[in-house]
């Protein structure tokens, strides 16, 4: 296990839960360094003092701020350690939702967290008894780096886990981007529906797509290189053509993803040919009457 990047305790109620958070990920993505291309030679990045035009050691470095023009304020770690703030020291417990309601948006890093000493075992073990029963994640609020964060508690393989989250202001509103209304027949969803169905899996472990081909890829092209071989490289592709036909595509994806399980149902597949547009237009505006009345459809469609 890696080392606790923080110590403290759970607040839950009256009880304190001594604990070492541990993080729950670790990063496999390959690092590149920066070169220079003409020699190779190692690009680094050198931190300089502006003031006296030297490269100042970690030592000699601290936080501040700028609060106004030309005037900083020094902060050191003691006293970010001293502020008072009740979860500078401890996960305070704030309350209990069902899991369904967190918004999956608001979650970033995880953390396991672990008891720390004996005195830790119970009252750890009690909260992720009652976490586990009634089906339900702890909010939390916990101050690290500099500044309090919103946390999630969770049971996983009988650890608890700790979710960083985003506070409210921290989340875009989505609504520039939606989609404009648009009109969807009844046999459309259903055989959307009937996609999701058979694309269904009960769990992402071992899924035979669930790992990174973007690493493995990439591992080849160092290994080619460094071996003074030629790297392999991608395919042509043939471009993807436009939906024309949304039923047939449905259709198409259902019957592939059946076949992929194994699973002898078959689907109708429509051949997919572009409808005509004097076809479309004789349906969709056959009088001047007909089309005045388009928008107050679409606004019942929406």
């Amino acid at each position: 296990m890696p080392r606790p990047v923080w110590s403290g305790a759970i607040s839950f109620g009256l009880v304190t839960i001594p604990i070492k958070v541990l993080p729950a990920t670790e990063n496999h993505s390959i690092r590149f360094h920066q070169f220079h291309l003409e020699d190779m030679g190692r690009v680094r990045t050198r931190k300089v003092c502006e003031i006296e035009d030297r490269e100042v050691p970690n030592a000699e470095i601290g936080k501040g701020y700028e609060a106004s023009t030309g005037t900083i304020v020094a902060i050191d770690d003691a006293e970010l350690d001293d502020m008072p703030l009740p979860t500078a020291k401890a996960i305070e417990i704030v309350a209990f939702v069902p899991a369904e309601s967190i918004d999956p948006v608001r979650i970033s890093d995880g953390y396991y967290l672990q008891g720390d000493g004996q005195v830790s075992a119970k009252p750890y073990t009690l909260l992720r008894k009652a976490l586990a029963r009634n089906s339900k994640v702890a909010v939390a609020k916990f101050a690290w780096h500099g500044r309090e964060r919103l946390g999630l508690l969770r049971v996983r393989d009988n650890v608890l886990v700790l979710h960083a989250m985003k506070w409210d202001d921290e989340i875009r509103s989505p609504e520039p981007i939606a989609p404009t209304p648009t009109e969807l027949t009844e046999e459309e969803v259903e055989e959307a529906v009937l996609l999701v169905d058979s694309m269904t899996v009960d769990d992402i472990a071992d899924q035979e797509w669930a790992t990174d081909r973007y690493t493995a890829a990439l591992e080849e092209v160092i290994h080619a290189k460094a071996d003074g071989k030629k790297p392999p490289h991608a395919a042509e592709q043939e471009p993807a053509g436009t939906v024309v036909d949304l039923m047939a595509a449905l259709e198409q994806s259902v019957q592939r993803a059946q076949e992929s399980r194994g699973e002898g149902g078959e689907a109708t597949v429509h051949e997919m040919k572009p409808k005509k547009a004097a076809k479309k237009t004789a349906t969709k505006k056959p009088t001047k009457k007909a089309s005045a009345t388009k928008p107050a459809a679409k606004k019942r469609g929406a």
